[in-house]
């Protein structure tokens, strides 16, 4: 994994990413996306392996920006191998996970496919020529095992939950089509963890009880996750720890 591609690099997930896999092989190149690039840490920043480059999961243009901004950095000819949407929105000012469904809002819904579920698939449209070549490359989407279906026990977080199953959805169909135009492959659904970020500070008490892992952790983990990945494992729901899980 050397040509690395990870939406969603300004979050503790996503940058742990971008930060281990530099660290790890001095020939790594990490482009990573999202909307703020000022909010990317500046070991990353400062970085010449690594380039940020502007993408709003809620803009359907900005793919295409993108992929013109992604050509003169590397070139379509040798591709990327690997492939991470780490994006993620589960709570912002003014929308918060639902308890039940008379808290659900079409805008926030909306908000979240945008994020968690839409944003994977029109990127990766635009990242096609970039797949083509003949090495092996992964794709890799960070669901989450709330966005199981059959193993839901709890309800509520509707747009969350909802969203990720879409994420897993698109998964699953992009694991039976990419095959057929860029193989080899292997198309994946990664449950990463409860990890400590942003996205999970609001829960901290709730999550006293869990087994909470660090950005850099679960970095580890899902990389380790990831080279271990091959053919067979395309169109799989796979957590942390390598298990899988269902959909």
């Amino acid at each position: 994994m050397k040509r690395i591609v990870i939406a969603g690099v300004s979050g503790a997930i996503g940058g742990a990413l971008a930060t281990a896999f530099l660290e790890r092989d001095p020939d790594a190149r990490v482009i990573g996306l999202c909307r703020n690039p000022d909010r990317v840490a500046e070991g990353l920043r400062a970085d010449p392996r690594c380039r940020i480059l502007a993408w709003d999961a809620g803009d359907a243009d900005s793919p295409a920006r993108v992929a013109q901004a992604l050509e003169p950095l590397l070139p379509a000819k040798p591709g990327i191998d690997t492939f991470i949407y780490a994006a993620g929105l589960l709570h912002e000012p003014g929308m918060f996970p639902e308890k039940r469904l008379e808290d659900v809002v079409a805008d926030t819904m909306a908000q979240a496919f945008a994020v968690n579920a839409t944003g994977f698939a029109l990127l990766l449209q635009a990242l096609m020529p970039w797949l083509r070549h003949r090495e092996f490359k992964r794709v890799a989407a960070i669901s989450a095992k709330v966005g199981s279906i059959g193993d839901n026990r709890f309800g509520g977080w509707y747009a969350y939950r909802s969203s990720k199953a879409a994420l897993n959805m698109l998964v699953r169909n992009l694991s039976v089509e990419l095959p057929r135009r860029c193989r080899p492959v292997a198309c994946v659904s990664l449950h990463p963890g409860t990890t400590e970020s942003a996205l999970s500070e609001p829960f901290s008490q709730s999550l006293a009880k869990l087994t909470v892992h660090t950005p850099a952790d679960t970095a580890r983990n899902l990389m380790a996750v990831l080279e271990a990945a091959d053919e067979a494992d395309n169109g799989r729901f796979l957590s942390w720890d390598g298990s899988e899980l269902p959909w």
